[in-house]
Protein backbone atom coordinates (compact mmCIF):
# COMPACT_ATOMS: atom_id res chain seq x y z
CA UNK A 1 0.00 0.00 0.00
CA UNK A 2 1.15 3.69 -1.10
CA UNK A 3 0.31 6.48 0.91
CA UNK A 4 0.90 9.93 0.25
CA UNK A 5 0.30 12.49 2.62
CA UNK A 6 0.42 16.54 2.02
CA UNK A 7 0.63 19.49 4.53
CA UNK A 8 -1.06 22.23 3.49
CA UNK A 9 0.00 25.78 4.54
CA UNK A 10 -2.05 28.28 2.55
CA UNK A 11 -3.65 31.49 3.41
CA UNK A 12 -6.50 29.95 1.70
CA UNK A 13 -6.13 26.44 3.36
CA UNK A 14 -4.38 24.83 6.24
CA UNK A 15 -4.67 21.22 6.59
CA UNK A 16 -3.29 17.43 6.19
CA UNK A 17 -4.88 15.63 3.29
CA UNK A 18 -3.79 11.48 2.94
CA UNK A 19 -4.60 9.35 0.06
CA UNK A 20 -3.79 6.34 -1.37
CA UNK A 21 -1.75 6.23 -4.36
CA UNK A 22 -2.41 2.14 -5.83
CA UNK A 23 -5.06 1.10 -7.61
CA UNK A 24 -8.94 0.74 -6.36
CA UNK A 25 -10.60 -2.31 -7.53
CA UNK A 26 -13.27 -4.73 -5.50
CA UNK A 27 -13.11 -1.68 -2.88
CA UNK A 28 -9.52 -2.56 -1.91
CA UNK A 29 -6.55 -0.73 -2.59
CA UNK A 30 -4.13 -3.10 -4.92
CA UNK A 31 -0.79 -3.03 -6.52
CA UNK A 32 0.10 -3.06 -10.18
CA UNK A 33 0.29 -6.33 -11.15
CA UNK A 34 3.48 -5.50 -13.03
CA UNK A 35 4.39 -2.28 -10.86
CA UNK A 36 5.10 0.53 -12.92
CA UNK A 37 4.97 3.92 -11.39
CA UNK A 38 4.17 7.72 -12.71
CA UNK A 39 5.43 10.71 -11.27
CA UNK A 40 2.73 13.89 -11.08
CA UNK A 41 4.15 17.22 -10.93
CA UNK A 42 2.49 20.15 -9.08
CA UNK A 43 2.13 22.61 -12.13
CA UNK A 44 2.29 25.75 -10.01
CA UNK A 45 6.34 24.59 -9.03
CA UNK A 46 7.17 22.33 -11.67
CA UNK A 47 8.49 20.03 -8.61
CA UNK A 48 7.56 16.76 -8.48
CA UNK A 49 4.58 16.18 -5.38
CA UNK A 50 4.62 11.85 -5.17
CA UNK A 51 4.62 8.93 -7.79
CA UNK A 52 1.46 7.26 -8.64
CA UNK A 53 1.07 3.30 -9.34
CA UNK A 54 0.57 3.17 -13.30
CA UNK A 55 -2.14 0.14 -14.06
CA UNK A 56 -1.53 -1.98 -17.09
CA UNK A 57 -3.95 -4.02 -19.69
CA UNK A 58 -3.57 -6.85 -16.56
CA UNK A 59 -5.09 -4.73 -14.08
CA UNK A 60 -7.91 -3.61 -16.62
CA UNK A 61 -8.36 -7.43 -16.64
CA UNK A 62 -8.97 -7.65 -13.02
CA UNK A 63 -11.11 -4.28 -12.09
CA UNK A 64 -13.15 -5.38 -15.33
CA UNK A 65 -14.02 -8.58 -13.70
CA UNK A 66 -14.71 -6.84 -10.55
CA UNK A 67 -17.27 -4.88 -12.02
CA UNK A 68 -18.71 -7.19 -14.27
CA UNK A 69 -19.18 -9.84 -11.02
CA UNK A 70 -20.56 -6.79 -9.22
CA UNK A 71 -23.20 -5.57 -11.87
CA UNK A 72 -24.01 -9.53 -11.72
CA UNK A 73 -24.53 -10.17 -7.76
CA UNK A 74 -25.00 -6.59 -6.21
CA UNK A 75 -25.59 -4.12 -8.07
CA UNK A 76 -27.32 -3.65 -11.67
CA UNK A 77 -31.08 -5.16 -11.46
CA UNK A 78 -30.06 -7.05 -8.47
CA UNK A 79 -30.89 -3.72 -6.21
CA UNK A 80 -33.47 -1.42 -6.36
CA UNK A 81 -33.35 2.21 -7.56
CA UNK A 82 -33.75 3.44 -4.48
CA UNK A 83 -30.46 1.70 -2.78
CA UNK A 84 -28.72 3.09 -5.79
CA UNK A 85 -30.05 6.91 -5.01
CA UNK A 86 -28.88 6.12 -1.60
CA UNK A 87 -25.81 5.68 -1.96
CA UNK A 88 -24.79 8.34 -4.48
CA UNK A 89 -26.36 10.68 -1.80
CA UNK A 90 -24.43 9.20 0.82
CA UNK A 91 -21.21 9.79 -1.25
CA UNK A 92 -22.39 13.25 -1.79
CA UNK A 93 -22.69 13.98 1.72
CA UNK A 94 -19.13 12.63 2.60
CA UNK A 95 -17.40 14.78 -0.23
CA UNK A 96 -19.28 17.61 1.22
CA UNK A 97 -17.66 17.16 4.31
CA UNK A 98 -14.71 16.94 3.03
CA UNK A 99 -14.86 19.52 0.59
CA UNK A 100 -12.36 21.47 1.64
CA UNK A 101 -8.90 18.73 1.71
CA UNK A 102 -10.83 17.64 -1.83
CA UNK A 103 -10.54 21.22 -3.53
CA UNK A 104 -7.27 21.73 -2.19
CA UNK A 105 -5.83 18.64 -3.36
CA UNK A 106 -7.33 19.69 -6.98
CA UNK A 107 -5.75 22.76 -6.51
CA UNK A 108 -2.19 21.47 -6.07
CA UNK A 109 -2.73 18.81 -8.89
CA UNK A 110 -4.32 21.01 -11.64
CA UNK A 111 -3.40 24.38 -11.11
CA UNK A 112 -6.61 25.88 -10.71
CA UNK A 113 -7.34 28.49 -8.20
CA UNK A 114 -8.88 27.25 -4.82
CA UNK A 115 -11.30 29.89 -4.80
CA UNK A 116 -12.44 28.15 -7.98
CA UNK A 117 -12.20 24.04 -6.81
CA UNK A 118 -14.15 25.21 -3.07
CA UNK A 119 -16.65 27.25 -4.36
CA UNK A 120 -17.89 26.68 -7.94
CA UNK A 121 -16.10 22.70 -9.21
CA UNK A 122 -16.43 20.57 -6.43
CA UNK A 123 -19.92 21.51 -4.87
CA UNK A 124 -20.87 21.38 -8.85
CA UNK A 125 -19.58 17.73 -9.00
CA UNK A 126 -21.84 17.47 -5.70
CA UNK A 127 -24.72 18.71 -7.25
CA UNK A 128 -24.53 16.50 -10.21
CA UNK A 129 -24.55 13.17 -7.61
CA UNK A 130 -27.61 14.79 -6.14
CA UNK A 131 -29.29 15.52 -9.52
CA UNK A 132 -28.88 11.55 -10.80
CA UNK A 133 -29.70 10.42 -7.63
CA UNK A 134 -32.93 12.26 -8.10
CA UNK A 135 -33.44 10.90 -11.16
CA UNK A 136 -33.48 6.87 -9.53
CA UNK A 137 -36.55 4.99 -10.73
CA UNK A 138 -37.81 7.11 -13.43
CA UNK A 139 -36.48 5.81 -16.25
CA UNK A 140 -39.07 3.28 -17.29
CA UNK A 141 -40.59 1.40 -20.59
CA UNK A 142 -43.76 1.51 -22.46
CA UNK A 143 -46.97 -0.85 -22.77
CA UNK A 144 -47.92 -0.88 -26.32
CA UNK A 145 -50.81 -2.40 -28.17
CA UNK A 146 -49.65 -4.14 -31.07
CA UNK A 147 -52.58 -6.77 -31.39
CA UNK A 148 -55.48 -8.08 -28.98
CA UNK A 149 -53.96 -11.04 -28.41
CA UNK A 150 -50.12 -10.15 -27.23
CA UNK A 151 -49.30 -7.56 -24.19
CA UNK A 152 -45.95 -5.90 -25.64
CA UNK A 153 -44.15 -3.74 -23.45
CA UNK A 154 -40.36 -2.10 -23.29
CA UNK A 155 -38.11 -1.96 -20.74
CA UNK A 156 -34.46 0.01 -19.99
CA UNK A 157 -31.89 -1.87 -19.04
CA UNK A 158 -28.23 -0.79 -17.84
CA UNK A 159 -25.48 -1.88 -20.47
CA UNK A 160 -23.22 -3.74 -17.17
CA UNK A 161 -19.65 -2.29 -17.44
CA UNK A 162 -19.17 1.11 -18.52
CA UNK A 163 -15.44 2.67 -18.67
CA UNK A 164 -15.02 6.17 -18.05
CA UNK A 165 -11.96 7.91 -19.30
CA UNK A 166 -11.42 11.21 -18.40
CA UNK A 167 -9.26 14.52 -19.30
CA UNK A 168 -6.86 16.68 -16.66
CA UNK A 169 -8.43 19.96 -16.68
CA UNK A 170 -11.45 18.91 -14.55
CA UNK A 171 -10.70 16.13 -12.85
CA UNK A 172 -13.61 15.06 -10.26
CA UNK A 173 -16.59 17.28 -11.81
CA UNK A 174 -15.77 15.37 -15.17
CA UNK A 175 -15.27 12.06 -13.79
CA UNK A 176 -18.37 12.66 -11.20
CA UNK A 177 -20.22 13.22 -14.45
CA UNK A 178 -20.35 9.79 -15.73
CA UNK A 179 -20.29 7.68 -12.78
CA UNK A 180 -23.32 9.54 -11.87
CA UNK A 181 -25.27 8.88 -14.38
CA UNK A 182 -23.76 5.11 -15.12
CA UNK A 183 -24.50 4.11 -11.30
CA UNK A 184 -28.20 5.51 -11.12
CA UNK A 185 -28.79 3.60 -14.44
CA UNK A 186 -27.58 0.31 -13.18
CA UNK A 187 -24.25 -0.05 -13.96
CA UNK A 188 -20.81 -0.47 -12.87
CA UNK A 189 -17.67 1.65 -13.60
CA UNK A 190 -14.46 1.41 -14.54
CA UNK A 191 -12.68 4.35 -14.32
CA UNK A 192 -9.36 5.63 -15.81
CA UNK A 193 -7.92 9.55 -14.85
CA UNK A 194 -5.62 11.17 -16.68
CA UNK A 195 -2.11 10.44 -15.28
CA UNK A 196 -1.27 14.15 -15.28
CA UNK A 197 -3.80 14.86 -12.74
CA UNK A 198 -5.01 11.88 -11.01
CA UNK A 199 -4.98 12.78 -7.48
CA UNK A 200 -8.37 13.81 -6.63
CA UNK A 201 -9.82 10.67 -8.07
CA UNK A 202 -7.92 8.39 -5.79
CA UNK A 203 -9.03 10.85 -2.51
CA UNK A 204 -12.62 10.54 -4.11
CA UNK A 205 -11.53 6.47 -4.19
CA UNK A 206 -11.47 6.75 0.29
CA UNK A 207 -14.96 7.36 0.00
CA UNK A 208 -16.60 5.09 -2.07
CA UNK A 209 -16.95 2.28 0.76
CA UNK A 210 -17.83 4.23 2.99
CA UNK A 211 -20.89 5.89 0.95
CA UNK A 212 -22.06 1.73 0.91
CA UNK A 213 -21.11 0.78 -2.62
CA UNK A 214 -20.89 -2.97 -2.72
CA UNK A 215 -17.43 -3.69 -3.68
CA UNK A 216 -15.89 -3.56 -7.76
CA UNK A 217 -19.50 -1.01 -8.52
CA UNK A 218 -17.11 1.86 -8.73
CA UNK A 219 -13.04 0.46 -9.42
CA UNK A 220 -10.38 3.20 -10.48
CA UNK A 221 -7.20 2.44 -12.71
CA UNK A 222 -4.17 4.91 -13.02
CA UNK A 223 -2.09 4.57 -16.00
CA UNK A 224 -1.18 6.11 -19.50
CA UNK A 225 -3.61 6.77 -22.12
CA UNK A 226 -1.99 4.76 -24.52
CA UNK A 227 -1.96 1.71 -22.43
CA UNK A 228 -5.42 1.67 -19.60
CA UNK A 229 -6.90 3.72 -22.22
CA UNK A 230 -6.31 1.28 -25.23
CA UNK A 231 -7.07 -1.60 -22.99
CA UNK A 232 -10.32 -0.13 -22.02
CA UNK A 233 -11.26 0.45 -25.66
CA UNK A 234 -10.32 -2.91 -26.66
CA UNK A 235 -12.11 -5.36 -23.69
CA UNK A 236 -14.49 -7.51 -24.76
CA UNK A 237 -16.23 -7.10 -21.29
CA UNK A 238 -16.58 -3.23 -21.55
CA UNK A 239 -20.12 -2.49 -22.85
CA UNK A 240 -19.84 1.06 -23.11
CA UNK A 241 -17.31 3.94 -22.97
CA UNK A 242 -18.10 7.44 -22.59
CA UNK A 243 -15.02 9.61 -23.11
CA UNK A 244 -13.81 13.16 -22.63
CA UNK A 245 -10.81 14.71 -24.39
CA UNK A 246 -9.09 15.46 -27.46
CA UNK A 247 -10.89 14.84 -30.89
CA UNK A 248 -7.63 12.65 -32.17
CA UNK A 249 -7.91 10.07 -28.96
CA UNK A 250 -11.70 10.17 -29.91
CA UNK A 251 -11.41 9.08 -33.41
CA UNK A 252 -8.62 5.79 -31.61
CA UNK A 253 -11.64 4.95 -28.83
CA UNK A 254 -14.10 4.51 -31.43
CA UNK A 255 -11.75 2.65 -33.80
CA UNK A 256 -10.83 0.47 -31.56
CA UNK A 257 -14.67 -0.12 -29.97
CA UNK A 258 -15.32 -1.08 -33.43
CA UNK A 259 -12.83 -3.53 -34.09
CA UNK A 260 -13.22 -5.26 -30.98
CA UNK A 261 -16.83 -5.71 -29.29
CA UNK A 262 -18.54 -2.73 -31.01
CA UNK A 263 -18.92 -1.19 -27.63
CA UNK A 264 -21.15 1.70 -27.80
CA UNK A 265 -18.99 5.19 -26.81
CA UNK A 266 -19.49 8.73 -26.27
CA UNK A 267 -17.06 11.29 -26.70
CA UNK A 268 -16.81 14.68 -25.58
CA UNK A 269 -14.06 16.56 -27.49
CA UNK A 270 -12.72 19.77 -28.39
CA UNK A 271 -14.24 22.85 -29.50
CA UNK A 272 -13.19 26.31 -31.10
CA UNK A 273 -15.90 27.97 -30.15
CA UNK A 274 -17.64 31.56 -31.06
CA UNK A 275 -18.33 34.29 -29.26
CA UNK A 276 -20.58 36.78 -30.96
CA UNK A 277 -21.14 40.33 -29.80
CA UNK A 278 -22.87 42.59 -31.39
CA UNK A 279 -23.45 46.37 -31.22
CA UNK A 280 -26.70 46.68 -29.27
CA UNK A 281 -25.05 45.91 -25.76
CA UNK A 282 -22.81 48.73 -26.11
CA UNK A 283 -25.07 49.81 -22.61
CA UNK A 284 -23.68 47.16 -21.33
CA UNK A 285 -20.07 46.14 -22.37
CA UNK A 286 -19.09 46.10 -18.94
CA UNK A 287 -20.70 42.87 -18.23
CA UNK A 288 -20.43 40.99 -21.80
CA UNK A 289 -16.38 42.10 -21.35
CA UNK A 290 -16.68 40.12 -17.82
CA UNK A 291 -18.70 36.75 -19.38
CA UNK A 292 -16.17 36.94 -22.14
CA UNK A 293 -13.21 36.77 -20.12
CA UNK A 294 -14.79 34.42 -18.54
CA UNK A 295 -15.28 32.75 -21.48
CA UNK A 296 -11.70 32.38 -22.66
CA UNK A 297 -9.52 32.89 -19.51
CA UNK A 298 -10.85 30.50 -16.62
CA UNK A 299 -9.42 27.94 -15.58
CA UNK A 300 -6.23 29.35 -18.11
CA UNK A 301 -8.20 28.59 -21.05
CA UNK A 302 -7.72 25.18 -20.73
CA UNK A 303 -11.60 24.40 -21.15
CA UNK A 304 -12.97 22.59 -24.44
CA UNK A 305 -15.97 24.72 -23.98
CA UNK A 306 -13.09 28.22 -24.21
CA UNK A 307 -15.00 31.23 -26.69
CA UNK A 308 -11.60 31.50 -28.27
CA UNK A 309 -12.87 33.18 -31.13
CA UNK A 310 -14.50 36.12 -30.27
CA UNK A 311 -16.94 38.38 -32.96
CA UNK A 312 -17.26 41.94 -32.30
CA UNK A 313 -19.70 43.74 -34.47
CA UNK A 314 -17.48 47.13 -35.88
CA UNK A 315 -19.56 49.84 -34.07
CA UNK A 316 -17.81 48.72 -30.88
CA UNK A 317 -14.49 46.94 -32.03
CA UNK A 318 -12.32 49.21 -31.03
CA UNK A 319 -14.05 49.98 -27.70
CA UNK A 320 -14.07 46.09 -27.04
CA UNK A 321 -10.47 45.49 -27.92
CA UNK A 322 -9.44 48.33 -25.83
CA UNK A 323 -10.87 46.87 -23.17
CA UNK A 324 -11.18 43.79 -22.86
CA UNK A 325 -6.83 44.41 -23.35
CA UNK A 326 -7.20 46.32 -20.28
CA UNK A 327 -9.04 43.44 -18.70
CA UNK A 328 -6.09 40.71 -19.45
CA UNK A 329 -3.56 42.81 -18.35
CA UNK A 330 -4.93 43.25 -15.15
CA UNK A 331 -5.45 39.39 -14.42
CA UNK A 332 -3.20 37.91 -11.53
CA UNK A 333 -1.44 35.02 -13.09
CA UNK A 334 0.21 33.41 -9.80
CA UNK A 335 0.31 30.52 -7.05
CA UNK A 336 -3.71 29.36 -6.77
CA UNK A 337 -3.42 29.49 -3.25
CA UNK A 338 -3.33 33.39 -3.26
CA UNK A 339 -6.45 34.35 -2.76
CA UNK A 340 -6.10 37.57 -5.19
CA UNK A 341 -5.03 34.50 -7.94
CA UNK A 342 -7.50 34.53 -10.60
CA UNK A 343 -5.47 32.48 -13.27
CA UNK A 344 -3.40 29.21 -12.06
CA UNK A 345 -0.98 27.25 -14.59
CA UNK A 346 -1.21 25.11 -17.57
CA UNK A 347 -1.46 21.67 -16.24
CA UNK A 348 1.57 20.47 -16.97
CA UNK A 349 4.75 20.93 -18.77
CA UNK A 350 3.90 19.62 -22.43
CA UNK A 351 1.19 21.78 -22.26
CA UNK A 352 2.63 24.67 -21.79
CA UNK A 353 5.06 24.13 -24.64
CA UNK A 354 1.59 23.44 -26.77
CA UNK A 355 0.52 26.84 -26.09
CA UNK A 356 3.23 29.05 -26.47
CA UNK A 357 3.50 26.99 -29.78
CA UNK A 358 0.38 28.40 -30.48
CA UNK A 359 1.27 31.95 -29.70
CA UNK A 360 4.31 31.48 -31.55
CA UNK A 361 2.34 30.18 -34.55
CA UNK A 362 0.05 32.83 -34.40
CA UNK A 363 2.96 35.29 -34.44
CA UNK A 364 4.51 33.70 -37.78
CA UNK A 365 0.97 33.56 -39.61
CA UNK A 366 0.51 37.50 -39.25
CA UNK A 367 -2.12 37.57 -36.67
CA UNK A 368 -1.19 40.60 -34.60
CA UNK A 369 -0.49 39.92 -30.71
CA UNK A 370 -1.79 42.98 -28.41
CA UNK A 371 -1.09 41.71 -25.46
CA UNK A 372 0.83 38.45 -23.53
CA UNK A 373 2.21 36.00 -25.73
CA UNK A 374 4.82 34.71 -23.13
CA UNK A 375 5.42 32.29 -20.42
CA UNK A 376 6.13 34.08 -17.19
CA UNK A 377 9.92 34.44 -15.61
CA UNK A 378 8.92 31.96 -12.78
CA UNK A 379 8.73 28.34 -11.11
CA UNK A 380 5.72 26.37 -12.60
CA UNK A 381 4.28 26.74 -16.42
CA UNK A 382 2.54 29.83 -16.36
CA UNK A 383 1.35 31.90 -19.32
CA UNK A 384 -0.21 35.21 -19.81
CA UNK A 385 -3.57 36.35 -21.02
CA UNK A 386 -2.80 36.38 -24.43
CA UNK A 387 -4.79 38.67 -26.99
CA UNK A 388 -4.72 38.89 -30.95
CA UNK A 389 -6.46 40.65 -33.45
CA UNK A 390 -5.81 40.29 -37.35
CA UNK A 391 -7.04 37.19 -37.14
CA UNK A 392 -7.97 35.38 -40.54
CA UNK A 393 -10.19 32.14 -41.10
CA UNK A 394 -7.03 30.01 -42.59
CA UNK A 395 -4.78 31.08 -38.99
CA UNK A 396 -4.47 28.39 -36.74
CA UNK A 397 -5.46 30.90 -34.36
CA UNK A 398 -9.09 30.87 -35.82
CA UNK A 399 -9.04 26.77 -36.64
CA UNK A 400 -7.09 24.79 -34.12
CA UNK A 401 -8.17 23.87 -30.48
CA UNK A 402 -4.95 26.17 -28.32
CA UNK A 403 -6.50 25.28 -25.06
CA UNK A 404 -5.20 27.72 -23.57
CA UNK A 405 -5.40 31.45 -22.34
CA UNK A 406 -5.30 32.58 -26.14
CA UNK A 407 -8.48 34.96 -27.74
CA UNK A 408 -8.35 36.08 -31.09
CA UNK A 409 -10.87 38.80 -31.45
CA UNK A 410 -12.43 39.66 -35.14
CA UNK A 411 -14.27 42.39 -36.51
CA UNK A 412 -17.56 41.44 -38.45
CA UNK A 413 -20.23 43.78 -40.17
CA UNK A 414 -23.79 41.87 -40.53
CA UNK A 415 -25.45 38.60 -38.95
CA UNK A 416 -24.90 36.93 -41.93
CA UNK A 417 -21.44 37.07 -42.14
CA UNK A 418 -20.96 36.76 -38.40
CA UNK A 419 -22.90 33.15 -38.54
CA UNK A 420 -20.52 32.04 -41.46
CA UNK A 421 -17.64 32.69 -39.44
CA UNK A 422 -18.89 31.22 -36.25
CA UNK A 423 -19.98 28.14 -38.22
CA UNK A 424 -16.50 27.81 -39.97
CA UNK A 425 -15.11 25.07 -37.95
CA UNK A 426 -14.81 21.09 -38.10
CA UNK A 427 -15.86 21.60 -34.22
CA UNK A 428 -19.85 22.42 -32.96
CA UNK A 429 -19.52 22.10 -28.99
CA UNK A 430 -20.36 25.91 -28.17
CA UNK A 431 -21.82 28.79 -29.39
CA UNK A 432 -22.47 32.19 -27.59
CA UNK A 433 -23.82 35.59 -28.61
CA UNK A 434 -24.33 38.84 -26.84
CA UNK A 435 -27.72 40.98 -28.17
CA UNK A 436 -30.59 43.01 -26.41
CA UNK A 437 -32.16 41.94 -29.34
CA UNK A 438 -34.92 38.73 -28.53
CA UNK A 439 -35.77 37.96 -32.19
CA UNK A 440 -31.94 38.18 -33.16
CA UNK A 441 -31.02 35.80 -30.37
CA UNK A 442 -33.15 33.08 -31.35
CA UNK A 443 -32.14 33.98 -34.81
CA UNK A 444 -28.95 33.06 -34.28
CA UNK A 445 -29.01 30.26 -31.72
CA UNK A 446 -30.91 28.45 -34.24
CA UNK A 447 -28.23 29.23 -37.00
CA UNK A 448 -24.95 28.48 -34.49
CA UNK A 449 -23.96 24.99 -35.14
CA UNK A 450 -23.19 23.61 -31.43
CA UNK A 451 -24.86 21.94 -29.35
CA UNK A 452 -24.44 24.46 -26.24
CA UNK A 453 -25.67 27.80 -26.95
CA UNK A 454 -25.09 30.59 -24.35
CA UNK A 455 -26.93 34.27 -24.80
CA UNK A 456 -26.06 36.82 -22.52
CA UNK A 457 -23.99 34.24 -20.45
CA UNK A 458 -20.81 32.20 -21.36
CA UNK A 459 -20.04 28.83 -19.15
CA UNK A 460 -22.54 29.20 -17.14
CA UNK A 461 -23.13 25.09 -17.02
CA UNK A 462 -25.67 23.42 -14.63
CA UNK A 463 -26.21 19.68 -14.73
CA UNK A 464 -29.97 19.67 -15.99
CA UNK A 465 -29.33 20.35 -19.07
CA UNK A 466 -27.36 18.55 -21.58
CA UNK A 467 -24.02 19.32 -23.32
CA UNK A 468 -23.94 17.87 -26.68
CA UNK A 469 -21.43 18.17 -29.61
CA UNK A 470 -21.95 18.89 -32.80
CA UNK A 471 -19.77 18.04 -36.24
CA UNK A 472 -16.23 16.29 -34.65
CA UNK A 473 -16.98 17.85 -30.95
CA UNK A 474 -18.11 14.30 -30.28
CA UNK A 475 -20.95 12.01 -30.09
CA UNK A 476 -23.85 11.94 -27.41
CA UNK A 477 -24.30 14.16 -24.33
CA UNK A 478 -23.32 15.16 -20.56
CA UNK A 479 -25.79 15.89 -18.19
CA UNK A 480 -28.76 16.16 -18.18
CA UNK A 481 -31.99 13.39 -18.03
CA UNK A 482 -30.92 13.08 -21.66
CA UNK A 483 -27.22 11.63 -20.78
CA UNK A 484 -28.91 8.86 -19.46
CA UNK A 485 -30.58 7.46 -22.58
CA UNK A 486 -26.57 6.10 -23.34
CA UNK A 487 -26.59 4.37 -20.08
CA UNK A 488 -29.07 2.45 -20.73
CA UNK A 489 -30.48 -0.25 -23.47
CA UNK A 490 -34.01 -1.10 -24.77
CA UNK A 491 -35.84 -4.06 -24.50
CA UNK A 492 -39.11 -5.31 -25.99
CA UNK A 493 -41.10 -8.15 -24.77
CA UNK A 494 -43.57 -9.50 -26.48
CA UNK A 495 -46.00 -12.07 -24.43
CA UNK A 496 -48.29 -14.16 -26.40
CA UNK A 497 -52.24 -14.03 -25.11
CA UNK A 498 -53.71 -16.85 -26.92
CA UNK A 499 -52.41 -17.21 -30.35
CA UNK A 500 -52.49 -20.34 -31.64
CA UNK A 501 -50.13 -21.49 -34.02
CA UNK A 502 -52.16 -24.44 -36.05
Amino acid sequence: MTIFTHQFDTDLYKGSVTLNTDLFINNEWVTPIEGNHFEVINPSTGVRITDISLGTSKDVDVAVSAARKSFKTSWGLNVTPSFRANCLLKLADIISHNIDAIAAIETLDVGTPFTMTKYFMIPGAVETLKYYAGLAGKTHGHTKETNPLKFGYTRREPHGVVAAITPWNSPLPIAIAKIAPALITGNTVVLKPSEFTPLSALLFASFISEAGFPPGVINIVNGLGEVVGTALSHHPDINFISFTGSSRVGRLIAKASAESNLKKVALELGGKSPNVIFADVEDDLDEVLTWSERGIFALSGQMCSAGSRIFVQEQIYDKFVQKFTEIAEKRIVGDPFNPATVQGPAAYKGHLDRVIGYIDAGIKEGAKLVTGGKALDKDGYFVQPTIFTEVAPEMSLFRDESFGPIAAIIKFKTEEEVIQLANDTSYGLVGALFTKDLNRAIRVSNAIDAGTIFVNCFNWIETPLPWTGYKQSGWGSENGEEVLEHYMQVKSVHINLGLKVA
